[in-house]
């Protein structure tokens, strides 16, 4: 047992149940005790409960109703129904559908309570001592401004600082929006160019004429509006770092150009005859698959070689969603600060929702995403009610999501209760969508009524 006990809600209209409760479990929990739903409801609002105990059969606001209502508020307690011998299996498996961890039936055993009580208490401590570590590990899973603590990205890292010291021309290949320039600064910031200039460029932005003129400057009368002369992007960035974004996108005919450049580290500006000398680290970026652009002839095969000494892949978001709780910690504490709010973090429900998307947009998406509910939120979480709607119409169909942590048999028991409630509560149908025998589902749900 931690230090600090878990706070347990107790609500049922029998004083005798009460004083049974109480006595087992206040010495080893903080109790919250009331006949009243209503009463319930308001001691959830003011106190930070970590389990409640609720009679399905409350007289003003029943167990159920009021489970609706802390999932539709999306508190965190686990929550166990208490029941008595005649309910129906029905009302077990809609309080489970809504979230129930397990239910108690009358008369009450005290053996099972405390099992009972001492898992669900448990199951929550992990919930919340997870959450504490991804805080306390946060210097821990940063790198300059990339954040994650995947495999894949710590393979990123050790790129990144392989690389860095050198001056080899690097390619970063990867989905819009997985942080490719991000990737760029962080190895510049590595570099002995670090005080030096960083110097991006959308390769995809302009037409030809003008890229060429953004590359290489051009002198004073070059072409008509030339009043002055006007340094390019290799002139900007002598001595330090250069860096072409969606260079897949580059003007075939502009290739030659930049790939002499690359060669010699010499160029001429438009309208000019001196040649101009330059050193400068190149760190180029895709979303295109670039060994494609080549066959395909729109990517010249030797810009490519020149460009690609070194390859550093970034992981699309949906093959990293272990780093998701990071980055949505991380975006909440943000856009908060920005907003002046003070938003704490997400409630499960909804950071549940953001686990099943498969990000297309990647981190750039999910950072719009965070921001957009920073703004809507009038609470101290992150609501579901905060996500964006097309989020939201993904959660159709016949699915059973469950959270780290929950064990086989808590996944079984859930399993077989939603697929009992999918069948109407028709145990024949139930059984062989299971693949078990019709005897082997009435032991288990005996089991689960025990």
């Amino acid at each position: 047992m931690s230090n600090q006990r878990e706070k347990i809600l107790i609500a049922d209209d029998e004083p005798s149940v009460l004083l049974a409760l109480k006595t087992l479990l206040r010495e080893d929990y903080e109790l919250f005790l009331t006949e009243s739903g209503e009463k319930a409801w308001a001691i959830l609002q003011a106190e930070e409960i970590d389990l409640a105990l609720l009679d399905l059969h409350l007289p003003d606001l029943d167990g159920l109703a009021l489970l609706t209502r802390m999932r539709e508020h999306e508190m965190d307690a686990e929550v166990i129904m208490i029941t008595g011998d005649k309910e129906s299996v029905n009302e077990a498996v809609a309080a489970m559908r809504l979230g129930a961890y397990d239910y108690l039936t009358k008369p009450l055993d005290a053996e099972r309570i405390e099992q009972v009580v001492a898992k669900a208490a448990e199951k929550h401590r992990l919930w919340i001592s997870n959450r504490a570590l991804r805080r306390q590990v946060e210097e821990l899973t940063r790198y300059e401004e990339l954040l994650g603590q995947s495999e894949a990205m710590r393979e990123v890292y050790r790129l990144i600082e392989a690389v860095a010291k050198s001056d080899s021309t690097i390619l970063i290949t990867g989905e819009s929006g997985t942080g490719k320039e991000l990737v760029a600064r962080a190895i510049h910031r590595r570099s002995a160019r670090r005080e030096q200039a960083f110097v991006a460029m959308n390769c995809s932005a302009l037409p030809a004429e003008i890229l060429e003129n953004e590359l290489f400057g051009h002198e004073k009368g070059a072409f008509t509006g030339a009043l002055t002369e006007k340094p390019g992007c290799f002139e900007l960035a002598d001595n330090g770092t250069l860096f072409f974004d969606e260079i897949g996108e580059m003007p075939f005919e502009l290739q030659s150009k930049l790939l002499r450049a690359l060669e010699e580290r010499k160029f001429r500006r438009l309208g000019g005859r001196k040649e101009i000398s330059v050193d400068v680290r190149i760190i180029s970026a895709t979303n295109r698959d670039v060994r494609a652009a080549v066959r395909e002839k729109t990517l010249r095969e030797d810009l490519f070689y020149r460009l690609a000494v070194v390859e550093v892949e970034l992981p699309p978001l949906r093959e990293r969603l272990s780093d998701l709780s990071l980055l949505v910690e991380n975006f909440i504490k943000h856009y908060s600060e920005k907003s002046g709010k003070k938003i704490t973090g997400i409630a499960r429900a909804a950071f549940e929702i953001l686990l099943r998307h498969t990000w297309p947009g990647n981190v750039r998406e999910l950072r719009n995403v965070i921001e957009r509910a920073v703004i809507l939120c009038v609470s101290r979480q992150i609501t579901s009610a905060d996500l964006p709607k097309y989020l939201l119409k993904q959660e159709s169909g016949n699915v059973l999501t469950l959270p780290l942590g929950t064990t086989v048999e808590e996944a079984e028991r859930l399993l077989i209760l939603r697929t009992l409630e999918a069948h109407n509560n028709n145990k024949t149908h139930a059984a062989e969508t299971l693949g078990i025998s019709l005897k082997t589902l009435h032991n288990k749900l005996e089991r689960y009524r025990q």
